[in-house]
């Protein structure tokens, strides 16, 4: 008999999900578990995995359609053989390069061939900027002799002005929710950001003598992070409010110290929350940002991951940025902001001397947190860090 492949149970704070690719076409075979197609949610990727084992014999959902909970998606017949009327197993391909969730539907908007995906990509995956790239570069690109899903309807218009080219490419649906919030923040938080220095001399000696043991020991490298979300959370622990946030006319203090660390990927920006980071040790730290990092950028994050946080650090030094302004993570009520660490003449001491200085920057809903507490919270991170005994001594 016959079995339906019908879209998950969806969590209950998401109403309905896109269907972003099928990983598998009419014919093909598939093995219990396997991941048959993509759905995009606003805030995860969610995988539909395959049931039974057998022939993958129908497809009822285009890719790029909107779906909700239990609706219909596919057939599979079960066993080897493909039912009447099915088309019959493509021939096997050629082994094409890795593409994730985004990769996969710029692709198919810009109907890149094969070939012009694997002259795009790079160590055996094409990402994002890659694809796209290539279809700036190729000016009648070809479309795919068998695709692999089906065909999905026009997402772009192009309009030639002799040599130039507009491309019109929908948001994802990740990419929507991260405007509607930012844009919310903004229109709903009395923002301000304030900025300090720190001297990172004693952070950079203690990673420089500690590292390949910390790495030998525990299996993960000593980062930057670890030290500033310790740093963060003995600001906090004196300045609460900053961990706190609005709710209707009431302030919620937070006696918990939940850490949202962005993670950039190729489908935007996630904050993945490590939970009472307060007491979590160096090693444990490291090791939760590089498990989320991972998982997200394997668009396998989940959406109890991203829940919650009562205080977010960002990074956007990572990239060479020199100076910001983080825009809040609301309903959260501060975020601090990292930057490149930069080789900058000093004064210590009346002699003139090249330190390895950041910028720090917290951004703040000025509805409940003054200026003076902001400014103290970043005086006691940057105490901490240019003194990192303090975060052992909580002194």
């Amino acid at each position: 008999m016959n079995v339906e492949i019908r879209v998950p149970q969806l969590p209950e704070s998401v109403a309905d999900a896109t269907l972003v690719a099928w990983r598998k076409q009419p014919g093909q075979s598939v093995s219990r578990d396997e991941n048959l197609a993509d759905l995009e949610t606003d805030k995860v990727v969610l995988e539909v995995p395959a049931s039974i084992a057998g022939v993958l014999q129908e497809i009822r959902v285009t890719a790029g359609t909107s779906v909700k909970s239990g609706e219909l998606l596919a057939i599979i017949a079960p066993g080897g053989a493909v039912t009447a009327g099915t088309p019959a197993a493509a021939p096997a391909a050629t082994p094409a390069p890795k593409l994730g969730p985004a990769a996969q539907r710029v692709a198919e908007e810009l109907g890149l061939s094969g070939t012009v995906i694997a002259a795009a990509a790079r160590g055996g995956r094409a990402s994002k900027s890659d694809l796209v790239a290539a279809g700036n570069g190729s000016s009648s690109p070809a479309k795919p002799a068998a695709p692999a899903v089906p065909a999905v309807p026009a997402a772009k218009a192009v309009v030639a002005r002799g040599a130039r080219a507009e491309q019109r490419v929908p948001m994802t649906r990740l990419r929507q929710r991260i405007a509607e919030r930012l844009v919310q923040a903004q229109s709903t938080q009395a923002l301000l950001t304030t900025f300090n220095e720190v001297d990172l001399s004693h952070v950079n000696e203690l990673r420089a003598r500690y590292k390949d043991g910390f790495e030998k020991q525990h299996g993960v490298k000593l980062g930057f992070m670890s030290f500033f979300i310790k740093a963060a959370v003995e600001g906090l622990k004196r300045y609460p409010v900053l961990n706190a946030s609005v709710e209707g006319t009431d302030i919620v203090y937070h006696e918990y110290f939940d850490i949202g660390v962005a993670v950039s990927t190729e489908r935007g920006l996630m904050v993945p929350v490590l939970r009472d980071a307060d007491v979590m040790d160096f090693a444990a730290i490291e090791r939760g940002i590089a498990a989320y990092a991972q998982r997200a950028r394997e668009g396998k994050i989940s959406l109890e991951d991203l829940s919650g946080g009562t205080f977010s650090i960002t990074n956007g030094g990572t990239f060479g940025s020199l100076l910001s302004t983080p825009i809040v993570n609301a309903p959260q009520s501060a975020i601090l902001g990292m930057h490149k660490i930069q080789q900058r003449a000093m004064v210590v001491d009346g002699a003139v001397v090249a330190r390895p200085m950041m910028y720090l920057a917290l951004s703040y809903d000025h509805r409940i947190i003054d200026g003076r507490e902001a400014v103290q919270f970043l005086v006691t991170v940057k105490d901490c860090l240019e003194d990192p005994g303090r975060i052992l001594l909580g002194v």
